[in-house]
């Protein structure tokens, strides 16, 4: 099994990577940003909160002196990053999304190719989804459907999940693929009916959507004068969120008319990095189709302004 990191080449080109530079991969996975960062010379930290990527972590710590691997959520970072003796740093890459092993392992739950148990728990910790689909009313899962999903059908398959609970819960993956299937049709589709469902649980599951927000804050307060951030995200929701902290931190505010004009930004603390937004090449989608929804955003933390003071010196990660 292997994973294919998106855009690989178009992020670690915008982070600007020097040698001897400290940067931190957020998302390690199967570590192909670390790898990547690792070849350019840098010194990297991996961040990762599923327990199978920690053990592929530290097994590139034992061989790599420049590389750090540290177990956690990012939307802990610069804690984390504190515990190890770590102030401040050059550059944050987030993949968002899964890796190609969490969705290949059927024991995680993470997809219905193949049929497990209905899991989807990045860190292990917590409960799973088939816990969420037990314990929540018609109208929670609904809310959570349509908000992480943006599934149209939200009512209707809550309504199917909570029925088929009342004689048996649902604990597989296969089962929740074909209630779904079957609740709303469209079997012959491109894209399996129960794609949005799946994405809406683990979203829910992991508060996925939480910890980014809380991650992009932690990797702003991180970063030294000039560093950079680079987001890859996969789905609408991410992709919002990213675009909104870019947005709040340049000192954008949306809105604005000639009955309400537009009001003074806070101070600008990040600057966008060429275009707004990038897209996969058409030669990457064709080789890794996963790729077709990605968008890399990327942004540079503004200089230090008269009077204002550096983070504290950078120490070498441990």
């Amino acid at each position: 099994m292997s994973h294919v990191p998106v855009m690989l080449a178009e992020a670690v080109a915008a982070l600007d990577p020097r040698p001897h530079g400290l940067f931190v991969d957020a998302t390690f996975g199967g570590g192909g940003y670390s790898r990547a960062l690792l070849a350019a010379g840098c010194r990297v930290v991996g961040i990762d909160r599923d327990p199978e990527a920690v053990r592929r972590g530290r097994e590139l710590a034992a061989a790599e002196p420049r590389f750090t691997m540290l177990a956690g959520s990012f939307g802990g970072l610069d804690r984390l990053l504190a515990e190890a003796g770590i102030a401040a740093v050059d550059g944050v890459v987030f993949d968002l999304g899964l890796s190609s092993f969490q969705l290949e392992d059927a024991t995680r739950g993470f997809a219905f190719a193949k049929d497990g148990p209905l899991d989807m728990r990045m860190g292990g910790e917590g409960p799973t989804a088939a816990d969420l689909l037990a314990r929540l009313d018609e109208r929670q899962i609904a809310d959570i459907l349509r908000r992480y999903g943006e599934e149209p059908a939200a009512r209707r398959i809550a309504r199917a999940i909570v029925a088929r609970r009342r004689t048996r819960p649902l604990t597989r993956t296969s089962e929740l693929a074909e209630l779904v299937a079957r609740t709303v049709g469209g079997r012959g589709r491109r894209i399996h009916p129960a794609t949005r469902t799946f994405q809406a649980l683990r979203i829910a599951v992991n508060d996925e959507l939480g910890e980014l927000e809380r991650g992009l804050e932690a990797a702003l307060r991180v970063l030294v004068s000039g560093g950079r951030l680079a987001v890859v995200s996969f789905h609408s929701l991410e992709d919002r969120i990213v675009k909104r902290f870019l947005d709040r931190h340049a000192g954008r505010i949306p809105g604005g008319s000639r009955h309400r004009p537009e009001l003074p930004g806070p101070r600008a603390r990040l600057v966008a990095c060429g275009r707004r937004v990038l897209r996969p090449s058409a030669e990457e989608v064709a080789r890794n189709p996963r790729a077709r929804s990605a968008r890399l955003r990327v942004a540079r933390k503004r200089e230090r302004e008269e009077g204002e003071t550096e983070p504290a010196a950078r120490r070498r990660a441990a």
